[in-house]
């Protein structure tokens, strides 16, 4: 059999002659059983490697496995095939052209190009009017690369004709994979690459603006196309207008318009009249720009109206990403940049700083081959593969590269063109992480925050063997209650990841200008006039520390001293210091209308942190401890009945509402109890429970279950499991085994736990590596020796304690009014100086805006 050298006439090849039909059907023949026709349900990834952010505007394009559906780059389409064996693969491939110029220099003519068949983003780094695209596809056999090309409908047997087909009219994967995700959507509008704008010199104005027909000033709409501004309708919010933006497109058809007061750096509310609904224009940015709109320095308000007669110098957007300052872009390993998907900018943020940590850079980048050759058949659905593709595609230097000398003239000689940078977009890892999380699924801003949690979370639930790296992040927090009444205490301790640092309002050092300010503008707001300049409150650091030390007061709080309710008080220090502190600053807060707000304030916080005055110190001469007892149980009244006829095992109680409770903050434990005593009703309910007993000394203990701790107990001191042989009970050993554990497993996980049933499942989820050290269990098991056992003590928490003294490296800040709008931008301190990660746009940082932050990133200083 000829190789595709001779065959196809490719470079390298003795000859050039065409196949004839029956050669190709001979080709395939042996491969037919794998090619398979997508159905409904299947992802089929056509813009992006599993493994990689190459795709078919890469330089090697991208292989799709015509029996998975995944995709492939160059460099990891041999691993797929060495471990499926899968030998059919349909090779996507764009290629870039510069147009052809006319007779007087120009570009000739657009038309409409018939050569383009793949629905992939255009690459913003080239200018579409200066540049051409042409598809390529063909299907490549293993391992000897035959290469068929596309289309090729008179040679192909028709299930494989079928097959191409439908790959390459396949759509997003990432709807397939959640409809309930995507059913809001937007398409991209048909009209938006090839949009006409006219030269007609119309500049938009930042604001005073009302519709050309009728006066009107709100529900106002740019036509993309001529500049007009007119009022809307029925369409998107039902605000009034009286329809002006829709009989201009039916007098002159053009078809898009932008809602004004809605465009942000994420983006805008676009609608196609020709399309009749909402769409995406990707390159609104650029139809803006014609009418003298600068969309990365916008944000839209509640009125509909933008703050753009703030002076730029004090407005938090331009001070934040640094506007009006000429900032250097940076290329190359570490300084790659995130595209926005919409709304995704609190994802970008929080993964650029988490990969600028050495320890995460060597648990996944630095494993790659590894996790690479050990990843599951769909590597797009493994927590571990997706993380270390992302670590590698922002620290590799990749998809961050310099434009060449000739570019660089070119930009010197034609102002106009100016590049955009590489960057990756994160969209697989994004389907991922986000897979049935009601919040982060969605295409709405989010918290980073929350965010930040839900990835530690996701971290210690698939870490690579015995390494977790969001151990750095881990540490203790040491409560103190104390009943007023008996002056009597408590200590417990608790697992947390973040400091929420609280903004003392009360302590601003500029009042005065505070109480000016608002009354200034107030009145100008009722003489609908321009706001005044804008006063921060300054806050000093010293007084949000102080105020997180503080004692506070325990509602409801109940006494073990006294058995009923009393006043309490509480205050909470560092059992032990993390290797890296994260401190958030509490600058959302709710009205008194429920209504979200931001406090909108500067806070000098410190490059050198000292935290060490708030070591815990435990209990101390002359106090004494409450009572050890637990309150009674409240169990709400609907699910009483439920709890009374149905005990719920362990195993049963709902993960999913646990894990939500958990990423609102709250200690895990606490969040299984809410669940367990709320009878699996949903988070809403259990969060209610957690609310009204939230200041309980028990709360973060682990749960008991009835029947289950209890019959442990009394079956441990039956069979003796409290001597030193610490033997477990055979029958709670029997309830282990019968969920499908090995008994050496239940054994070890016993007496890990004093032999209590339900710690003993925990220990095991959360004790992963014991699977496979069988061996070592088997020695504790037949080892009588009682000294031996007596070291076999149960794991503390996982804390990497040490210094109090930290050094600033990073910091995201926000813009907008509450977490669930604006943008996110993240500031990381790189060899010596500080770099600004905005979206796909990394440059270096002019000055870093530290005391405008949302949350801080500290690392130990080594003492």
């Amino acid at each position: 059999m000829q190789r595709r050298g001779a065959l196809f006439g490719v470079p390298g090849g003795s000859g050039s002659r065409k196949m004839a039909a029956g050669d190709i059907g001979e080709l395939l023949v042996p491969h037919m059983p794998t090619i398979r026709v997508p159905r409904s349900g299947d992802r089929v990834y056509k813009n992006e490697c599993a493994f990689s952010y190459d795709s078919p505007n890469s330089e090697g394009g991208l292989y799709v496995c015509m029996n998975t559906f995944l995709a492939f780059g160059r460099e990891h389409v041999e691993r797929h095939f060495r471990k499926t064996g899968q030998s059919v693969y349909m090779h996507l491939k764009r290629h870039v052209r510069e147009k052809v110029r006319g007779a007087s220099g120009g570009a000739l003519p657009k038309r409409r190009n018939s050569k383009i068949f793949l629905d992939l983003d255009t690459d913003d780094d080239l200018n579409s009017d200066d540049y051409e695209y042409e598809d390529e596809a063909k299907l490549v056999i293993f391992p000897d690369h035959y290469e068929i090309a596309l289309p090729n409908i008179e040679e192909l047997p028709a299930l494989v004709t079928i097959a191409c087909d439908a790959v390459l009219s396949s759509k997003s994967p990432y709807r397939k994979q959640d409809p309930d995700t995507w059913e809001n959507e937007l398409p991209v509008s048909k009209y938006a690459n090839n949009l006409t704008q006219l030269d007609n010199g119309v500049r938009i104005p930042p604001s005073g603006w009302k519709c050309a027909r009728c006066d009107l000033r709100e529900n106002l709409w740019l036509n993309l196309t001529d500049g007009s501004v007119l009022c809307g309708k029925w369409f998107f919010d039902s605000s009034g207008g009286n329809g002006h933006a829709l009989e201009h497109y039916r007098d002159t058809g053009y078809p898009l318009a932008v809602k004004l007061g809605t465009i942000t750096p994420d983006g805008a509310d676009v609608y196609s009249f020709q399309e009749e609904e909402a769409v995406l224009d990707p390159h609104l940015a650029k139809h803006l720009a014609h009418f003298g709109i600068d969309m990365l320095h916008m944000h839209g308000t509640e009125n509909g109206l933008q703050d753009n007669d703030i002076k730029p110098r004090v407005s938090e957007w331009e001070v934040i990403q640094e506007t009006g300052t000429k900032l250097k872009p940076m290329y190359g390993p570490g300084y790659t940049g995130l595209k926005n998907l919409g709304n995704s900018c609190y994802l970008s943020s929080v993964m650029q700083a988490i990969f600028s940590i050495p320890e995460f850079q060597r648990a996944y980048v630095g494993n790659l081959p590894r996790i690479f050759d050990y990843s599951p058949l769909d590597p797009t659905q493994d927590f571990n593969t997706q993380m270390t593709k992302l670590g590698h595609g922002l620290l590799s230097g990749q998809y961050s590269k310099p434009p060449v000398k000739s570019e660089l003239i070119e930009q010197v000689m034609k102002e106009e063109h100016k590049p955009q940078q590489n960057g990756i977009s994160p969209r697989m890892f994004k389907a991922f992480v986000s897979k049935s999380h009601p919040e982060f699924s969605s295409n709405r801003q989010q918290d980073a925050q929350e965010f930040f949690l839900h990835l530690v979370n996701l971290v210690e639930r698939n870490r690579i063997g015995s390494e977790n790296p969001s151990d750095v992040f881990r540490f203790l927090v040491e409560e103190r209650i104390q009943c007023c009444q008996t002056r009597k205490v408590r200590y417990t301790e608790r697992v947390d990841y973040l400091m929420q640092l609280p903004v003392a309002m009360e302590a601003a050092t500029n009042k005065d200008e505070l109480i000016a300010y608002e009354l200034t503008r107030r009145e100008a707001e009722s003489n609908r006039r321009p706001l005044p300049e804008l006063v921060r409150a300054k806050i000093p650091f010293s007084a949000c520390l102080q105020a997180f030390s503080e004692p506070e007061n325990v509602d409801d709080f109940w006494s073990s001293a006294l058995q009923a309710k009393s006043a309490g008080v509480k205050t909470s220090r560092f059992a032990s210091f993390p290797e890296y502190l994260v401190v958030q600053i509490k600058k959302f807060t709710f009205g008194l209308d429920w209504v979200p707000k931001k406090f909108d304030v500067s806070i000098d916080m410190p490059d050198l942190l000292d935290i060490n005055h708030l070591r815990a110190r435990g209990l101390q001469p002359g106090e004494e401890e409450l009572p050890d007892i637990s309150p009674p149980i409240v169990i709400p009244d609907d699910s009483k009945d439920r709890l009374m006829t149905q005990l719920i095992d362990p195993s049963d109680i709902d993960e999913s509402s646990v894990m939500q409770l958990a990423e609102m903050g709250f200690p895990l434990e606490a969040c299984r109890k809410a669940v367990y005593f709320t009878g699996n009703m949903g988070a809403e309910v259990a969060f209610n429970w957690i609310v009204v007993h939230m200041e309980e000394p028990d709360f973060a203990e682990p749960l008991t279950m009835p029947g289950y701790g209890g019959a442990a107990s009394a079956g441990a001191s039956v069979f003796g499991a409290t001597g030193l042989d610490n033997q477990p009970p055979e029958e709670t050993v029997a309830i282990i085994t019968s969920m499908g554990f090995h008994r050496n497993q239940a054994i070890q996980a016993l007496r890990a736990t004093n032999s209590n049933l339900e710690r003993a499942l925990d220990w095991i989820f959360s004790h992963p590596e014991f699977e496979e050290d069988s061996d070592f269990v088997i020695e504790m098991e037949n080892n009588a020796n009682a000294n031996i056992v007596s070291e076999a003590k149960p794991e503390g928490p996982r804390v990497k304690d040490g210094s109090g003294m930290y050094e600033l490296f990073a910091f995201i800040s926000h813009m907008g009014t509450s977490t669930m709008s604006g943008h996110y931008v993240c500031h990381i301190k790189k060899e010596g100086r500080w770099v600004i990660y905005n979206d796909h746009k990394v440059c270096a940082s002019e000055r870093p805006p530290k005391d405008l932050g949302y949350m801080y990133f500290y690392r130990r200083i080594p003492s």
